[in-house]
């Protein structure tokens, strides 16, 4: 928001991320993912290991929007934080409940997740957001940035096998793979066990990326009438080439560890995309504005409930994967079998597998829509 008007932009732009995490978490086949959707298999970025920090990004710039709106009109900041606490608690509740599913084993339950990385960030980056100005959440990116070096590349640990070693940024050999397993044992990523993608180490540097969309938001609420765009697209520019530069020359872009260098990388696209729905949603002559939202609702009623469909995905993945229906060879997956239907046709198994994908996604598209129409927004 800007003065009292809402940022269409922001919708967009978080509809955007969700509508990319439901596009890429869902393939018709693991075994077949069209290959631009696939991440990048350690270090480097695709366009894939952009969504979760673009919505970490949007995060970040809802959280400075509403947030900062609350501490100007004089609320009671302590009584906001406690909400945000209770609010976090739901939101890693439900990761670990989507953990659950379909096994129901506490004993191999995974506690690491993406909800969970996405409610803890939330607390860290709250107080800087509600006590702070854009110059504390900039030093507190900076010291999640120190603090994660002084760890991963510093500090000795026994990896996954046996060798005690420092800065050793492969599978399961890092300083955040040894914590996961002395903290969380059995609990991690069941399909390399000795470490997790959304582990507690990388959580500093994500909330980085959360306080990156604050520091965006601050500068999209600052006074004065330049267009905001432009400053958005420098600033990407310049986040693109320093990380670039960093994951030359430093540490490397990795998504899986969440690096810095991956950090500030991905930040500089998300303020590329932002600086393009602001310029074409909320700063553009009216006629233009006007015809730009209309072509980008799909995004915005993507993004007024994007938490809520993000939920829905993940549970309707698990039963479309957990029903299972006779086959002419034994039981198959509904999405067995419906992935199969599509492999039928004269296309590639890939492009067979971007086919369910889509049509997934159309149909979290439609629940989108449905709650748009009857105006139901689930906020936690």
């Amino acid at each position: 928001m800007t003065g009292s008007r809402r940022l269409a932009s922001l919708d967009a732009f978080r509809g955007f991320a969700i509508a990319g995490m439901v596009l890429v978490n869902n393939p018709g086949s693991w075994k077949h993912v069209y290959g631009p959707l696939e991440h990048a298999e350690w270090n480097g970025c695709t366009f894939t290991d952009l969504i979760f920090p673009f919505f970490l990004f949007a995060a970040g710039l809802a959280m400075t929007i509403s947030l900062g709106a609350k501490a100007r009109a004089g609320s009671d900041r302590p009584a906001i934080f406690r909400g945000i606490l209770r609010r976090a608690a739901i939101i890693f509740g439900i990761g670990l409940v989507l953990n659950l599913i379909p096994a129901f084993h506490l004993s191999t339950l995974r506690v690491p997740g993406v909800l969970q990385r996405i409610a803890l960030t939330v607390v860290l980056g709250a107080p800087v957001v509600l006590w702070g100005r854009w110059r504390a959440a900039l030093a507190a990116a900076l010291g999640c940035f120190g603090l994660y070096l002084v760890l991963m590349l510093w500090v000795p640990v026994r990896g996954a096998d046996g060798l005690l070693a420092a800065g050793r940024l492969e599978p399961g050999q890092d300083f955040g793979a040894w914590l996961d397993r002395l903290l969380l044992g059995g609990h991690l990523w069941a399909r390399a066990r000795t470490w997790d993608p959304e582990g507690l180490v990388g959580t500093l540097t994500a909330t980085a990326s959360l306080l990156s969309g604050a520091l965006a938001g601050w500068f999209l609420a600052s006074p004065g009438r330049r267009p905001r765009s432009h400053g958005l697209l420098l600033a990407g520019l310049a986040l693109l080439g320093l990380g670039a530069g960093l994951g030359a020359y430093f540490i490397p872009i990795n998504k899986n560890l969440w690096t810095p260098s991956y950090v500030l990388y991905t930040s500089g696209w998300a303020c590329l995309f932002l600086a393009a729905f602001h310029a074409a949603l909320d700063e553009a002559p009216a006629a233009v504005r006007d015809a730009a939202r209309r072509v980008c609702l799909p995004l915005t009623i993507y993004g007024m409930n994007a938490l809520f469909l993000f939920v829905c995905s993940g549970v309707v993945a698990r039963v479309l994967q957990t029903v299972t229906i006779a086959g002419s060879a034994g039981p198959v997956s509904l999405k067995e079998r419906a992935f199969e239907a599509l492999a039928r046709l004269p296309i590639s198994p890939e492009n067979a597998s971007l086919a369910f994908a889509l049509l997934f996604n159309l149909a979290m598209y439609g629940v989108a829509w449905g709650m748009w129409r009857k105006k139901w927004f689930v906020k936690v």
